[in-house]
């Protein structure tokens, strides 16, 4: 099968900072363009998105030199290490959002930055690593049906990261399942590292959905120009999912400390029956090592050293001793 021209484009576009950009047309039809379309851009053509890898040159030099966007929102789309969050900033609104860690290798908790500018007819997204959400808005794009505007287009990516979201928390739980029944079943012997695992990831994921949905939250009561009341009630859409899978986290983690309470009465108890058997044995010989100590003495009067069934007769009654022993803690119900 020959390679798709198109697809050979991408990759070299992506490769100079362009991930991909689309000029939409408010029908629901989307045409993708190239680095030259997109520094060509006017508001009149349509609204565009423009998608790039920050940690390119180009990106770099279309952001800071020919995008129009004020230092605060360059430095903002070109951030290290930024948290969830809605900021004004002149005609426009600076949105940080995260996403599932799909790449190979990578674990889904470990959520990948976007960073977005949303504009009269412009929304421009960022990000450092590949985030695989984006593919799924460029399938919806080709397929027409396209976003209708620039906050369109921010819910469609909000959704589609939630979305994914939603998979990983189904993940958590499936986990959580498995291992309360394993604990039910009595096996406990991998239980502890598969839990400290599955609370790492659930505590990883709560940190950065909290102040997304704030972030989400902010959006929907947001009185900017950029939203109307469509836009709010789409963001308050948002807002709940991550507030539900903020509290599905919440449950997992609870869930989590019963498990490992249970785990650690289990242990506990698991001791104590050891320690309680290693008590009883002592108990058993205590009275039994005193005799033979005493039998060890080296002296002529010692009973029995004369005899020449002696220590037959010894073990009989160490025998017999052992047993009175066991019958009197049965009686006490010591065993």
């Amino acid at each position: 099968m020959k390679p798709d021209p198109k697809d050979a484009a991408r990759l070299a576009a992506e490769a100079d900072g362009l991930v991909s950009a689309y000029l939409l047309d408010g029908k629901g039809g989307g045409r993708e363009l190239t680095w030259t379309e997109v520094r060509g851009w006017s508001p009149e053509q349509g609204t565009l998105w423009v998608h790039l890898n920050r940690t390119r040159k180009s990106a770099f030099d279309y952001l800071s030199q020919e995008s129009g966007l004020s230092a605060t929102a360059v430095e903002s789309l070109l951030a290290e290490d930024t948290r969830p969050r809605v900021v004004r900033e002149g005609h426009g609104l600076l949105i940080n959002l995260r996403g599932i860690n799909f790449n190979p290798g990578a674990d889904p908790e470990d959520m990948i930055s976007l960073r977005c500018w949303a504009e009269p007819k412009r929304l421009i997204s960022t990000r450092a690593r590949r985030l695989m959400s984006i593919n799924d808005l460029r399938a919806e794009i080709e397929a027409g049906r396209a976003p209708v505007d620039e906050m369109d287009c921010l819910f469609r990516l909000g959704r589609i990261l939630l979305d994914k979201v939603g998979v990983v928390i189904g993940e958590l739980e499936d986990g959580i399942d498995a291992l309360e029944d394993e604990v039910i079943s009595g096996e406990t012997k991998n239980a502890r590292e598969q839990l400290t695992r599955l609370r790492r990831r659930a505590v990883t994921m709560r940190r950065h959905l909290a102040p997304q949905r704030d972030a989400f939250m902010r959006l929907e009561m947001e009185t900017h120009a950029l939203l109307d009341e469509k836009d709010s009630v789409q963001f308050r859409e948002l807002a709940d999912m991550t507030t539900r899978f903020v509290e599905d986290i919440d449950s997992i983690r609870e869930r989590a400390v019963v498990i490992q309470d249970e785990i650690i009465s289990r242990l506990t108890e698991r001791q104590g029956r050891h320690s309680y058997t290693l008590s009883v044995v002592a108990a058993i010989m205590l009275p039994l090592s005193f005799i033979t100590s005493l039998f060890g003495v080296s002296m002529v009067s010692v009973p029995l050293t004369q005899d020449a069934d002696g220590f037959t007769n010894l073990l009989i009654g160490l025998g017999a001793l052992t047993l009175v022993q066991i019958v009197v803690f049965r009686l006490m119900r010591w065993l």
